[in-house]
């Protein structure tokens, strides 16, 4: 039992423990309402969109979208299929980021914001990436724009910082990527700042995809028939925050880590406790607050040195993403977790165009293109 609003309260589940006991905060990696509405009654103060979870949301919500993807592509006549795509990806996001507008308020900026990720057909060009990345913050008082941490990347973030703009790091798994963002946002804060320009409302946030990272090193591992000790490498993204969240504590960043891509109940149970957010899709939210995972404070306490030893002697992919050297930022946009990552987001941009050419161009036989 808990004290909310001066009312003894027993906490519904186990993330909604977390948001009232600690100060690691929940935000949905979803944007179909259902789910974010959950998420917002089990604690959740903020949400994420991109082509990803837009084909989510046609698939459960055609009634809600069908007919308005058939009005922008009369609105926008000489549109592309992946500019009518894009269109609705904006909508979405404005539309479910009226959910966390009292967040927003009550948390003066720091949650209560919807995540919208620019193109990443962009990732090489520092200019296309702010450019949307300003058209984006203006759908909405409470959005936040993820750009990805590539080297074209660190500088848009940069940039947007100085505009104004939160930002949301991604594709982003490894620690020096991290500092890159941290020190980024940090120039851009410095910048504003010396201008006499207010950042009191502003809210990023870097994202580790710690996920992406296990599925990486186990990739490597089967293709290199390397062998280690069952479920070590179901450590390896949380050790790397972990590491990451400790660094970013003991230099004052004014950015929050992220905890995304999740494959286990470590990526949420194992940093408890941190001045962090953790932002699974609904299905692992469903999971979590089903589970009997006890709530405590476990982001200090360290993941087993032999496994990370283990890690480290063995995936030299483990080395470069856990030493604060181990990238340079020329090599950000070649590291394996970042290629496959982008390959896998650029996909998802061509089936969002293919769905809207469904609707607006269906098959003659009824079949799918």
């Amino acid at each position: 039992m808990s004290k909310i609003l001066d009312k003894p309260v027993a906490y519904k589940s186990p993330l909604y423990e977390m948001t009232q006991t600690t100060p690691t905060c929940l935000w949905n990696d979803s944007a179909t309402l259902s789910e974010l509405t959950y998420s917002i009654e089990h604690g959740g103060v903020g949400a994420t969109c991109n082509p990803v979870i837009v084909l989510d949301v046609l698939k459960k919500e055609p009634h809600l979208w069908n007919d308005r993807i058939r009005a922008i592509a009369k609105e926008m006549p000489t549109a592309t299929e992946e500019e009518v795509g894009w269109k609705l990806v904006e909508e979405i996001s404005a539309k479910r980021s009226e959910l966390l507008l009292p967040i927003f308020a009550k948390h003066q900026g720091r949650n209560g914001r919807l995540s919208i990720q620019t193109d990443p057909h962009y990732y090489r060009s520092a200019e296309a990436l702010l450019q949307q990345a300003k058209r984006f913050n203006a759908l909405a008082p409470n959005m936040i724009v993820k750009i990805p941490a590539t080297q074209a990347g660190i500088a848009a973030i940069e940039e947007a910082t100085y505009h104004g703009i939160s930002i949301n790091a991604t594709v982003s798994f490894a620690l020096p990527q991290c500092i890159a963002v941290a020190e980024a946002m940090e120039q851009g804060f410095q910048r504003r700042q010396k201008e006499g320009l207010d950042i009191s409302r502003m809210g990023p946030v870097c994202t580790i995809m710690g996920g992406r990272l296990d599925d990486w090193l186990k990739a490597v591992a089967e293709k290199q028939d390397i062998i280690l000790e069952p479920g070590y490498l179901e450590w390896a993204g949380v050790a790397v925050f972990k590491k990451a969240y400790k660094i970013f504590q003991e230099r004052g960043y004014r950015v929050r880590l992220l905890s995304a891509a999740f494959r286990n109940h470590m990526q949420w149970s194992e940093l408890v406790g941190g001045d962090v957010v953790i932002s699974p899709p609904y299905k692992w939210q469903v999971r979590f607050n089903g589970s009997d995972v006890g709530v405590a404070s476990r982001i200090e306490n360290p993941v087993d040195p032999e496994i990370v030893d283990e890690l480290l002697r063995k995936f030299p992919d483990f080395r470069r993403a856990y030493n604060e050297d181990g990238l340079s930022l020329a090599e950000f946009d070649t590291y394996g977790p970042t290629v496959r990552t982008l390959r896998q987001f650029l996909e998802a941009t061509h089936e969002l165009a293919v769905r809207v050419r469904d609707l607006l161009l269906p098959s003659p036989d009824g079949s799918a293109s």
